[in-house]
């Protein structure tokens, strides 16, 4: 098993057309051109799991921040559609999820590769989030990140 990729701050952030809860296509250079925001990406293992409830309700809580900041928040998991809307609706979340089952572009963002649960090295979701400037480019990219805590030190270090 080799490493994924890391993108770096400065690197063209790789665009992509996923689906959303709805099954509506959302594209990264339609998102950044139609609201002139920069994104905020964050990649989770499965909805509707401990950690992952965690860190979505945590986006939750925050979301008015962030997008009076100039930041618009995607959650990006290898789940499909219908998993989305179940957790969307359960959970409240007033952020856009987007599935990719493929893990395409998970990997495009070095979101997907190998890791250590238990223990063990396993390939699977490398818990992750990159800020995308409005301008396409990668501002910041932060992996192998804990649910808890880690949207506070997002917007620490974004001055939210």
């Amino acid at each position: 098993m080799s490493d994924p990729i890391r993108l770096e701050p400065g690197d063209q952030a790789p665009d992509f057309t996923l689906e959303d809860a709805d099954g509506k296509p959302v594209t990264l250079g339609e998102v950044l051109t139609r609201t002139d925001q920069s994104v905020v990406l964050y990649f989770y293992p499965a909805a509707m799991t401990p950690g992952c409830t965690t860190q979505a309700c945590d986006f939750r809580d925050n979301i008015r921040e962030f997008d009076s900041a100039g930041f618009t928040v995607i959650g990006v998991s290898p789940d499909t559609t219908d998993k989305l809307a179940k957790f969307r609706d359960k959970e409240g979340l007033t952020f856009t999820l987007v599935g990719d089952p493929d893990k395409e572009t998970l990997r495009a963002y070095g979101a997907f590769g190998e890791k250590k649960n238990y223990g063990r090295l396993v390939q699977g979701v490398i818990r992750s989030t990159v800020i995308v400037g409005a301008d396409g480019k990668v501002v910041k990219a932060f992996y192998n990140v804990k649910a808890t805590g880690h949207v506070d030190r997002i917007k620490k270090e974004l001055g939210v």
